[in-house]
């Protein structure tokens, strides 16, 4: 079943079950079989994922094919976030008495939720920023493209294809770098001051803002995957459980996103996740943060904007036309003009896809981000309302 429709009837299920039993305390018995069916759904999303990267390695010529960390991977994965936070949401908080929300442990575990989605929130607008620096880099591959598409090849055409793809190599290469040269001297939070329970809707009508120089993607991870721990006891069959799941959830959609994309200071972002190897929903988060985290490593060795695959091959084929650029004497040889020709042919079939994703992947960046805005603001006016009525009247 499509994960729309098994969503839609998750939802559903939830509130004609919630709608019967308003007037009781819960049912222990429904409440552990929606879990259940909620651990399901997350297993099923991200095996998928899982699955299509584990299909797009062993079918390397098959276009159809998803690559890990390409820009319609990117999409399916923020695809699958929205759906876990929907049922997340109704499984915790769609009618049920607000009293039950604030009582121990999930008067600490949904505010620390709260705090991380706060975070979340500062990594989409810094990640936002990055996809601006791809969309540069994919104009100057387009400027190659453009040059060593001409026939016959001359020196006029290398020169300025070499021009383009030399400043599209560096500003990758040196992204991390100059990432933390950002003109902005103060940083504009998402949420302004920490601590702040305005949410007026003028705070958020912007993923534009600029990020401070001592900002940290990586310190922004660490801090979210800091204090999280899995539930023990009677808690992994209560509601503690899926405030667990969804906040490993969202660490780990907004570390992904962070490897993939450029993004502030990422030194020292964590390649490991708090996860019980045990916990049978989380066997494909566990199988794709490893292999992420080993591709991260390689990458954070040799230095590299992200693991984007378009960008990864954008860089690849850039500095391979820049080495023939460099021995190129006119009249080249035909042998070689039919493997720079491949290669262009290849290059222009990444700006293609970054053409026709980028602004795509922008978009559900900002769809992310408002429904956190959204869940948030409900979830705090959900915990005043029990504030008010566990506040006894004088």
């Amino acid at each position: 079943m499509p994960a729309t429709e098994y969503q839609g009837s998750f939802l559903g299920r939830i509130s004609i079950r919630r709608n019967q039993i308003a007037s009781m305390d819960g049912n222990h018995e429904q409440e552990i079989e929606d879990l259940e069916i909620f651990q399901k759904h997350v297993a099923d999303r991200f095996s998928e994922l899982l699955s299509a990267s584990d299909a797009a390695a062993a079918a390397t010529s098959d276009a159809s094919v998803d690559p890990l960390l390409s820009i319609a991977w990117l999409r399916k994965l923020l695809d699958a976030f929205l759906c876990c936070e929907a049922e997340f949401k109704a499984l915790v908080f769609m009618g049920r008495d607000p009293s039950q929300i604030v009582r121990p442990p999930l008067d600490r575990l949904i505010p620390e939720l709260l705090e991380r989605v706060v975070k979340a929130l500062d990594v989409c607008n810094a990640v936002t920023h990055g996809v601006e620096s791809i969309r540069h880099w994919h104009k100057l591959a387009e400027i190659a493209v453009a040059a060593l598409e001409q026939r016959p090849i001359g020196e006029g055409q290398v020169r300025r294809a070499k021009k383009a793809l030399t400043s599209l190599v560096a500003a990758m290469t040196m992204e991390d770098k100059e990432s933390s040269t950002s003109k902005a001297t103060e940083r504009a939070w998402s949420f302004g001051r920490r601590g702040s329970k305005d949410r007026t809707a003028g705070q958020f009508r912007s993923l534009y803002w600029d990020v401070s120089k001592s900002w940290s993607a990586a310190k922004q991870i660490q801090s979210m995957l800091g204090n999280i721990s899995a539930p023990r006891g009677a808690e992994s069959t209560g509601l503690p459980l899926p405030v667990f799941v969804m906040s490993i959830v969202l660490s780990f959609v907004t570390w992904t996103l962070v490897a993939a994309i450029p993004c502030q200071e990422r030194n020292g972002l964590p390649t490991h996740f708090p996860i019980p190897r045990q916990l049978t929903w989380a066997q494909s988060i566990i199988g794709l943060q490893e292999r992420i985290g080993e591709e991260w490593k390689k990458k954070e060795k040799k230095g590299s904007a992200g693991l984007l695959e378009e960008m990864q091959k954008m860089e690849k084929l850039g500095q391979s036309l820049i080495e023939f650029a460099d021995s190129f004497h006119f009249p080249a040889e035909p042998e070689r003009v039919e493997e720079v020709a491949a290669q262009v042919a290849e290059l222009a079939e990444t700006c293609r896809k970054l053409e026709e994703g980028l602004c795509p992947l922008q978009l559900q960046i900002r769809e992310v981000f408002h429904r956190m805005v959204r869940s948030r603001g409900e979830m705090l006016d959900i915990l005043d309302q029990a504030g008010k009525v566990a506040t006894p009247i004088m």
